[in-house]
């Protein structure tokens, strides 16, 4: 069955004036998966004042409670949050204006049925995973509406559990890492643009884009989304495959010519399926790749995980392109590739930890 509902700006332009009503500036934020990018993000805002619950489980769970939150900055210095607030009980958390999802796209399905136990009325639901996201095709401007991306929301269960109909878009450019349970190393940038999917500046787009700037960080409200998160898939469907399956950092890879080259390769494939999808890459492949290799040093989020024994996020980056390849009848050879590398290293991984006696790490 179908849904019409309201028009987003009808629906959410009371927001704003709404919390004003209850007499508090500041927002009653959820962050779903608190690892690198959500731990960097939640203690910013934390810091900044606003409400903010960290769901978690595990050691991470143990260790935010136990000790707070330890953020610690490239040139060393550090910030902690010695009392959060952390659980892992949904239902306890109760009704936020912003839930965000911080875990890796793969997995969102585990928390799905989970989720909705943080929605109110007007719960405004921002995910930022890397790759093509599942709402990628709601409100798409083209024929291609309202299909949906398989390859990360294979059941549809995402999609009927989290509805379109309350996310805003948000690309995460920040590198950084998860040092120990409860501690976030910050590498670089500070960058989370926001948008809504159909490019409407809304009221609640740009109250999430306001919290965002309290917190520290650069959050322009952009009106075309689809292009910014293309922008960053643009790098991390070459460079964390790459990385992962060479065990190289991003300057490894971007100065050592035959890797340059077969990243360049992948790139101008995406750039062409992402062309026939309508989007404009705003700078060129080559200062993408020159941009990666100034973070120098940096393991990619894969390479990470390859190390920490956690599943790698290879639909997302890879599979999804892959997909969308298939439905505007574009070749992707080198993509196909490495995809089937990739796929082929997450499964000989996998038997290896079973093997072992092992269990994939939480993230």
């Amino acid at each position: 069955m179908q849904l019409h509902p309201r028009p987003l700006s009808v629906r959410f332009s009371k927001w704003a004036s709404l919390l004003a009503l209850r007499g508090r500036t500041s927002l009653k934020i959820a962050i779903i998966g608190v690892g690198a990018i959500g731990g960097y993000l939640g203690t910013k805002l934390a810091l900044a004042g606003e409400d903010v619950t960290f769901i978690a489980r595990g050691a991470n769970l143990e260790a935010l409670r136990s000790r707070g939150i330890r953020l610690v900055t490239a040139d060393g210095s550090e910030e902690t949050i010695p009392k959060v607030k952390a659980t892992d009980d949904y239902a306890a958390a109760g009704a936020q204006d912003v839930v965000i999802l911080a875990m890796k796209a793969h997995q969102v399905e585990a928390v799905v049925l989970d989720v909705p136990k943080l929605f109110g009325p007007d719960t405004v639901v921002v995910p930022i995973q890397n790759g093509i996201p599942y709402w990628y095709f709601h409100r798409y401007p083209g024929e291609l509406a309202g299909t949906r991306v398989q390859s990360v929301d294979p059941s549809g269960l995402i999609g009927e559990h989290i509805p379109c109909e309350r996310v805003i878009g948000c690309v995460a450019y920040p590198a950084a890492e998860l040092v120990s349970p409860g501690v976030i190393k910050h590498v670089e940038g500070n960058r989370f643009p926001v948008g809504e999917p159909d490019g409407e500046s809304t009221a609640r787009v740009v109250r999430v884009s306001e919290c965002f700037i309290r917190g520290g960080l650069q959050a322009p409200v952009l009106d075309d989304i689809r292009a910014e998160i293309w922008l960053k898939l643009w790098g991390n469907l070459t460079f964390n495959p790459i990385s992962a399956l060479s065990r190289a950092t991003l300057a490894d890879i971007c100065q050592y010519p035959p890797s340059r080259a077969v990243a360049a390769a992948m790139m101008a494939e995406a750039q062409t399926v992402a062309g026939k999808l309508g989007v404009t890459f705003r700078v060129s492949l080559e200062k993408r790749i020159s941009g990666a290799e100034r973070v120098g040093h940096h393991k990619t989020s894969m390479l990470q995980d390859v190390e920490s024994a956690r599943t790698l996020e290879i639909d997302a980056l890879l599979g999804s392109v892959v997909e969308l390849a298939r439905l505007t009848q574009t070749p992707t050879p080198h993509i196909d590739t490495v995809y089937a590398l990739t796929k082929l290293l997450a499964k000989t991984l996998d038997e290896s930890r079973a093997a072992s006696g092992a269990k994939p790490s939480a993230a």
